[in-house]
């Protein structure tokens, strides 16, 4: 599956994003990162296995804390992305914002998609990295159709994307959900 420019545009452009909770949250954001030549990928990261992490052993996707220093949101994912992976911000064209999403550890994610060109090697951050998954797009979406995640919200402990042995679960289960219902129609 080949996702186009303009396809992932429309399908970011004409999502109706969730806006971000009225009660004090821990702002973060995170990049949805798609490429890939021949096939469509995502770009993900397989959280660090340290004790005492919160996000030990999940699937996640590249991201963290707004600081006081990031001018906007996304700046804060453009920065987070050079910290965590080495991906210069130069390589990234952003399509615009999902919205935002609550985590069950008092956060909200901002989430910006967008492409990358593959210009930078690279080279994750040990300490809260123990994997880069290259996912491809296909993968999620049939996972999605197969398990009638279409049009309906399936429970928390339902909503799950099974890759390599691994799941994607929890928040980055409901962004994919969300993207995916987004770019549905127009695939």
């Amino acid at each position: 599956m080949k996702l186009d420019q303009e396809t992932l545009a429309q399908a970011v452009t004409s999502a109706r994003v969730p806006p971000p909770p009225h009660f004090p949250f821990k702002a973060t954001s995170v990049s949805l990162l798609f490429f890939g030549e021949q096939e469509t990928r995502l770009l993900a990261i397989l959280k660090a296995d340290r004790e005492g992490y919160p996000w030990r052993n999940q699937i996640a996707l590249p991201g963290g804390h707004i600081e006081e220093t990031d001018p906007t949101p996304m700046h804060a994912a453009l920065r987070e992305l050079r910290e965590e992976l080495q991906i210069r911000p130069e390589n990234v064209a952003y399509v615009g914002s999902l919205g935002h999403f609550q985590t069950l550890a008092n956060r909200v994610i901002e989430v910006f998609v967008g492409t990358w060109n593959q210009k930078d090697e690279i080279r994750p951050e040990e300490y809260e990295i123990a994997r880069v998954l290259k996912i491809p797009l296909k993968t999620v979406l049939n996972t999605h159709i197969e398990n009638r995640f279409h049009k309906r919200m399936p429970d928390y402990d339902e909503l799950l994307y099974p890759y390599d042995g691994m799941v994607i679960w929890g928040v980055t289960a409901k962004i994919l959900h969300f993207f995916l219902e987004q770019l549905y129609p127009l695939v």
